[in-house]
């Protein structure tokens, strides 16, 4: 199996980020790195040329970190509240999920969220205080905590109601005409 050096421009997911140096087989590198402009081949001036690479990336990760630990700050200070639509018991029909909170998030902070880098083990179906962790750099985690509330407020049940004499229910819709004496 034959492979390449090739020298990364740009950061390829699942590869690495600009300014490493990768083995790749041929056909991966002549079909898709180079026509793309993602690499360029190893050669000595090449490698010449890399420090200004590495400084590129160096200024690229610094400027990712900053954002994040802003992002993180502003998500932090910030308090939702979901509402969920609940049955008499009190139990949830619906859930929060993570595409939600990254849909609340975009709406309120204005910040643009990849669904994956929430961290919910779960949906949650249940009402109270939750706090959800989310990954927004390798080096930096936001610690976003919202409510959750039922829609509708349990009503509270009249007294006044435990007091009469339960109804009669009749089988057959016709009710009992009163007699009224009439002189």
């Amino acid at each position: 199996m034959p492979l390449t050096e090739l020298i990364l421009t740009e950061n390829v997911p699942g590869l690495g980020a600009e300014a490493d140096v990768v083995k790749v087989r041929r056909g991966y590198a002549r079909n898709y790195l180079l026509p793309r402009g993602k690499a360029y081949e190893v050669t000595p001036g090449a490698l010449r040329k890399l420090d200004a690479l590495k400084q590129k990336r160096a200024e690229r990760e610094a400027r990712e970190l900053n954002e994040a630990e802003e992002l993180a700050r502003r998500i932090g200070k910030t308090r939702f509240v979901f509402t969920l639509e609940t049955g008499e018991t009190g139990k949830a029909f619906g859930s929060v999920t993570a595409q939600d909170i990254v849909n609340r998030i975009k709406n309120e902070v204005g910040a643009e969220i990849d669904r994956h880098k929430i961290v919910l083990e779960r949906p949650i179906k249940d009402t109270g205080e939750h706090e959800v962790t989310i990954k927004l750099h390798h080096d930096v985690t936001a610690r976003f905590v919202f409510q959750v509330k039922s829609s509708e407020e349990p009503k509270p049940e009249p007294e006044s109601a435990a007091a009469e004499e339960p109804k009669r229910r009749r089988i057959f819709g016709r009710k009992k005409e009163e007699k009224h004496d009439t002189k």
